[in-house]
């Protein structure tokens, strides 16, 4: 099992990426408002599934990078952290020009629950930056004994962390599921607001790639 330490620190990650407006948020919104609250909370839970499949193949595929190859293992915890602050700086260098940005949610078919909840799963699986962010974002919260160890304990490391980066996201969903247009409204308003979060947010990715290798807190 990971430790708790490195649990925390995704699960923060996580929150502070999900917290912040983005494509999935807009594509649940949509849902939302151009069909109803029970097609948002469908497209929500799509693209929770999708990212979850993600996480499965992501710790698969790095368990056998783990085992092949100790200078690549190190290698990928440094770009991984590496991700992780470009990550953060990219956050709070938009954070401005973003919030001042207008939210428009799309027009959308209406389509069956299960088509929708589908649908988020190919979302979720075939966007690229997805994929790139489980490969890059993982690495770094494994720790260097466990992974001369057993495969099966550095794949179950992958998968628990994995597993948080989609379930984190839940919460932020639901709650734009459930506003709607409301949330659309609230958004729009506090540009101020939005600054902030992403400020936060940044910052809060910034601090656990550091600490990873600085041993701050």
């Amino acid at each position: 099992m990971p430790s708790l330490d490195a649990m925390i620190a995704v699960a923060l990650a996580g929150l502070a990426l999900s917290a912040t407006p983005g494509p999935s948020m807009l594509y649940v919104l949509s849902r939302t408002v151009g069909q109803s609250r029970a097609a948002g909370l469908a497209s929500a839970l799509g693209l929770c599934l999708g990212g979850i499949v993600l996480a499965i193949a992501s710790a698969l595929g790095l368990a056998a990078v783990f085992q092949q190859s100790d200078w690549l293992v190190v290698a990928l915890r440094y770009i991984g952290s590496a991700y992780l602050i470009w990550l953060g700086l990219d956050m709070i260098r938009s954070a401005k020009a973003e919030s001042q940005v207008t939210l428009d949610v799309d027009s959308v078919q209406k389509r069956s629950l299960g088509s929708i909840i589908w649908q988020g799963v190919v979302v979720e699986v075939l966007n690229p930056k997805t994929v790139l962010f489980f490969a890059l974002f993982l690495p770094p919260f494994i720790h260097a004994g466990d992974a001369q160890g057993a495969v099966s304990s550095v794949t179950l490391q992958l998968l628990v962390l994995g597993a948080l980066v989609p379930l984190t996201a839940i919460p932020s969903d639901l709650v734009v599921a459930y506003m709607g247009g409301t949330m659309t409204r609230v958004l729009n308003r506090q540009k101020a607001m939005r600054e902030r979060t992403a400020w936060v947010g940044g910052l809060i990715l910034i601090g656990i790639a550091l600490n990873l290798h600085l041993q701050l807190l």
